[in-house]
């Protein structure tokens, strides 16, 4: 399908014109391009941008939201989340994870990272709604003579990478994942490491996300758990790190020079009270930075531009510099550096030969007038009521307020009847 959006605003590019042809981008212009297109929105009042990524999710937590409040993050875990995970069902993460996905879908997301386990429900509902998205299952191990070649949730993740990824014309990429440095033994890390290597996948982990998380690691391995991780031979493949609150200088040069990417999750690491990531440094030190959410339990809501916000006003206040990260660096935490970190080379930008993932926001609001420069309205005064288009691929999944691709309504009463008969 040919659509033409009729000059939008386009941040750092000024108003253009967008032509899509099927699943990309063909033109970006100043002018309206010749030929015949099957459909025309007309963008007055409208500001187009690449799609944004959740680059660090629980999809299939939005069963838990509102579960376990007021709880430091190991608690939350130990007396909440664990006992919850285990009574969990494919009926269940299937409810949640559309949930989810038509939660992120309706703010603007387009893609996310997700560490969970039932993965293939998450990976039917991505399929089924358009999202694109990097699934991994999760692994913890505790038992030092335990084989990981033989370890069920390991065989999973496996069976799911081999079976799964690349599905949806490369919508569903499967990666490994290893929960956290203090959540596995060293011999699980290396045979990860070694099959993502071989492999070509990438892998999603935990790090450093408390003091206590990174202050006992040194102490049980004599190294910092980005040291750990990089010394297993975790970091010799492309790896999201969520979270990173507690990281060294140290560690910081060597997730950069590791080509490591760090998910930010400014919401959910002030909620459990776990710290503030120095975004500042970490950026300057020149490691890719992305935006993620965390699951529901611990953030209540799959909203990036939120996560934009926050980023953006959090470091300055605690850096006390209003200029310390400028509003161009945080829209590119949540767009381009989000495609980078999943393996997506032809996505995240508004551009010639990139997919046509693109999301409208509304111009005509009284909070988005007046606008002087659009990215400081993304940042400061937008906000997810005000998503009128989500597109990915080309296919338009969310307008209006009105989905393409799923059913809202029996998405909700199959989530409150899941909740009802399982976790009450």
């Amino acid at each position: 399908m040919k659509i033409l959006f009729d000059r939008p605003v386009i941040p750092g590019l000024g108003k253009k014109y967008v032509a899509i042809d099927g699943k990309f981008i063909v033109t970006v212009t100043d002018d309206r391009p010749e030929g015949e297109f099957d459909r025309v929105i007309c963008c007055n009042n409208r500001l187009l941008m690449p799609g944004l990524y959740n680059c660090h999710t629980h999809a299939a937590m939005t069963l838990f939201r509102g579960y376990g409040e007021e709880l430091p993050l190991h608690r939350w875990l130990q007396e909440r989340i664990f006992p919850a995970e285990e009574r969990l069902t494919n009926r269940a993460v299937y409810a949640a994870s559309m949930l989810a996905a038509a939660e992120m879908i309706g703010s603007g997301i387009v893609s996310f990272t997700d560490m969970y386990n039932f993965n293939e429900e998450t990976v039917s509902a991505v399929l089924e709604t358009g999202m694109k998205a990097n699934i991994s299952r999760a692994v913890l191990s505790f038992d030092p003579g335990a084989d990981p070649a033989k370890d069920e949730r390991v065989l999973e993740g496996i069976r799911l990478f081999e079976c799964c990824h690349g599905l949806g014309d490369g919508r569903v990429r499967i990666d490994m994942s290893l929960h956290a440095e203090y959540t596995n033994q060293r011999s699980y890390c290396e045979y990860i490491a070694h099959y993502a290597k071989a492999n070509g996948a990438g892998i999603h982990i935990h790090l450093s996300e408390t003091e206590a998380e990174h202050k006992e690691g040194i102490e049980r391995r004599g190294m910092t758990p980005a040291e750990f991780f990089a010394d297993t031979g975790v970091f010799d493949v492309p790896v999201t790190a969520a979270h990173c609150v507690w990281i060294s200088d140290s560690d910081m040069a060597l997730m950069a020079k590791k080509g490591v990417t760090v998910a930010h999750n400014p919401a959910s690491n002030l909620k459990l009270g776990s710290g503030i990531m120095p975004l500042e440094k970490v950026l300057a030190a020149g490691v890719n930075v992305t935006l993620g959410t965390d699951g529901t339990a611990s953030n209540n809501r799959l909203d990036i531009l939120r996560e934009m916000y926050l980023a953006a006003i959090l470091h300055k206040g605690v850096n006390r510099r209003a200029d310390c990260i400028a509003a161009g660096e945080i829209i590119k935490m949540a767009t381009v550096n989000g495609a980078k970190s999943q393996g997506r080379a032809d996505c995240g930008r508004i551009e010639a030969g990139c997919r046509a993932d693109i999301i409208l926001l509304d111009l005509d609001t009284v909070s988005n007038i007046p606008m002087y420069e659009p990215e400081y309205t993304v940042l400061f005064s937008a906000s997810s009521a005000d998503v009128r288009m989500t597109m990915a691929d080309g296919k338009v999944l969310y307008e209006n307020g009105e989905y393409t691709t799923l059913d809202i309504e029996h998405i909700k009463h199959e989530l409150r009847y899941v909740c009802e008969h399982y976790f009450d």
